[in-house]
């Protein structure tokens, strides 16, 4: 018969077994999903429980095995909080490679600091966050949170896959609302993965996701949000920061908007109104009118990143920004707006995704959307977009981080879905002219003229504000194909009124050209060679897309050092495919002069994986013929 002491001791000793256990050891992940993968998620369990119109709770259950310092940012061991939203618990606990535990960490060793950075001046939103340093790979962090809001109008999207080249092993999402709040739903890639639907009800909804191999991130693909499983949700009646609302069609979601959120925010000082009426004068033209005042509020105030307001949606209020001289986009659009109203010009707020990847405002799912706020203006049957965040942005003009996507309009009387300005893919141009001269040593001495318009502005304007050493290093990227370079005047015109940006820029370099007995030989093509640098991406998964097409012309005159002929001279060419158009032309003309012409034609568009090689091989054709080389022989 055991005696009590030895059974205590026995029991005492099965529990220390049992809580040293190891859950985690990196030894049981499957090799499928370690291939490709900078971390794997072990569990990700989300539960949402919507309490009601007012009250929100958000339980998070995240296991994640990390092997490699790439792999940290999958672990997303944080919570945000605002005067809204508390975090009501938070920690982890970290494993070693066998899965045996080596550190527990709570709240208190969490960091908090300030969502945002330096550009803020003040902010009421903050995250807790993990940082932690490795001893050692691969390790586990299991992760758990608890989030209460107040706030119902951002119900978090269900990604259980959010990063490339991380591996799922299981993944799931319940959520538990009322029944009369209108919850609604909408997913999106589905079909390739292993999602499962378990209860889809009047007041659940739940999915589980298991086995989902790491993706891995291929050149040109869309972004993860067009590639990965998600579940967008949303509630018809929702409640933000003492503010109920309702998004059951885009049209009463915009007169809540109008009426809850931005009403009251436009007034002026009397002093403010007299003055740009004053400027605006005798003007009777709507778009006259708008462009005084843009250029006013241009030399006016500068942007900065403020996060006070009702969830980032409600801008400062006009009078503070006419006081302090800064703002949002938020507050700088609805200062605008307002130094239009004192004209008596019609202007509306307007939410979308800003992103030089164009991304849609959903338009069959109405719900708080968009992270970016910018001004239309009707014109016609059209409308005139401001960039209202920007001190050098020419009148009306949309670069890529705004152009070609679905934004929502907030008009008084409600919200419509338009889509804002597509620049033509012929209307994206560069335009080169130029001189060069190779002299007998092969050296180089040049001018070129580069006139950049459409979505080619967009990347030329910036250079102008580059400081001295930065212009120099980005003309010596773009034309490393010209060693020894050496830029000997820049000069810029920035045309606003045409929205036209010119390079005119003098360069030389020393041994331009190959010497070899009595032959030189150099590439013809010395201001716009394209590098061909499409990567061979064997068993390619993922679509491409080729965001913006562009139009690129060249007309070069060549001075061919004296006391040499032409021995051989590259031929003519022509391309043409579903991808664009390309060809060159080599004029002789008398006294060894040259001229060269170039044509250079992209479409956008979307494609298939089975058409990236295609590509690929078109835009190495290209490359080839740019870097096609002339043979002289010395007399």
């Amino acid at each position: 018969m055991k005696s009590p002491v030895f059974a205590l001791f026995f029991l005492f000793f099965s529990l220390i077994t049992v809580a040293q256990k190891s859950e985690y050891p990196a030894s049981t992940i499957s090799d499928s999903l370690k291939e490709n993968a900078n971390a794997v998620v072990r569990l990700d369990q989300t539960e949402i429980t919507i309490l009601s119109q007012r009250s929100m709770n958000a339980k998070n259950h995240r296991v994640v095995t990390v092997f490699n310092e790439k792999g940290f940012d999958a672990t997303e061991a944080y919570e945000f909080y605002d005067k809204s939203t508390s975090v009501k618990n938070i920690e982890a606990i970290i494993y070693d490679a066998s899965g045996k535990e080596i550190k527990k960490i709570k709240r208190k060793d969490f960091k908090d600091q300030s969502v945002v950075g330096g550009g803020t001046l003040f902010s009421d939103s903050r995250y807790v966050f993990l940082d932690y340093t490795p001893i050692s790979y691969p390790y586990t962090i299991e992760f758990s949170s608890e989030v209460q809001t107040s706030s119902t109008a951002f119900i978090p999207r269900w990604m259980p896959l959010r990063n490339f080249a991380v591996s799922i092993e299981n993944s799931s999402l319940n959520v538990i609302y009322p029944n009369d709040l209108g919850f609604k739903k909408k997913e999106f890639q589905f079909s390739n993965f292993n999602i499962k639907k378990i209860t889809d009800t009047n007041t659940q909804l739940s999915y589980t996701a298991s086995n989902i191999l790491a993706q891995k991130q291929e050149d040109y693909s869309p972004s993860y949000k067009d590639l990965f499983p998600n579940v967008m949700m949303a509630l018809e009646r929702f409640h933000l920061e003492g503010v109920d609302g309702t998004a059951t069609n885009w049209t009463d979601f915009g007169k809540w908007y109008s009426e809850k959120i931005l009403a009251g925010t436009t007034d002026l000082p009397e002093e403010t109104k007299t003055k740009i009426k004053a400027l605006v004068g005798d003007e009777k033209d709507p778009i006259k009118k708008a462009k005084i005042v843009y250029d006013f509020v241009q030399k006016k105030s500068r942007y900065v990143s403020i996060q006070v307001g009702i969830g980032g949606w409600k801008p400062m209020l006009a009078t503070d920004v006419d006081r302090l001289g800064y703002g949002d986009c938020k507050a700088l659009t609805n200062y605008t707006k307002a130094l239009l109203q004192a004209v008596d010009v019609p202007s509306y707020n307007t939410v979308l995704y800003g992103d030089s990847y164009k991304t849609n405002i959903e338009s069959d799912f109405v719900a708080m959307q968009g992270n970016h706020m910018i001004l239309s203006i009707p014109s016609g049957n059209h409308y005139t977009w401001l960039e209202c965040t920007s001190q050098d942005d020419p009148f009306g003009y949309q670069g890529t981080f705004t152009d070609d996507r679905d934004v929502l309009i907030i008009k008084p009387e409600g919200g419509e879905i338009v889509r804002t300005k597509i620049y033509a893919d012929t209307g994206n141009t560069q335009i080169d002219k130029g001189i060069y001269t190779i002299d007998e040593n092969g050296n180089f001495s040049g001018s070129i003229s580069i006139v950049s318009e459409g979505s080619q502005y967009n990347s030329k304007a910036r250079i102008e504000h580059l400081q001295p050493t930065e212009k120099e290093a980005r003309y010596k990227e773009y034309w490393s194909n010209i060693n020894n370079l050496k830029l000997v005047k820049i000069n810029f015109t920035n045309d606003k009124e045409n929205i036209r940006f010119t390079e005119d820029i003098q360069l030389s370099a020393l041994n331009y050209a190959t010497i070899s007995a009595n032959k030189m030989i150099f590439p013809l093509d010395a201001f716009n060679q394209n590098s061909g640098n499409v990567k061979r991406i064997r068993n390619r998964k993922n679509p491409f897309q080729i965001q913006r097409g562009y139009l690129d012309t060249d007309e070069i005159e060549i001075n061919l050092p004296a006391g040499f002929t032409i021995e051989f001279l590259p031929s003519n060419y022509e391309l043409k495919g579903k991808f664009g158009e390309y060809k060159t032309e080599i004029i002789k003309k008398e006294n060894n002069k040259l001229t060269y012409k170039r044509y250079m034609f992209l479409n956008k568009g979307k494609y298939s994986n089975k058409e990236y090689d295609e590509y690929r091989l078109f835009m190495e054709q290209v490359s080839r013929n740019d870097n096609a080389k002339i043979i002289l022989t010395k007399n």
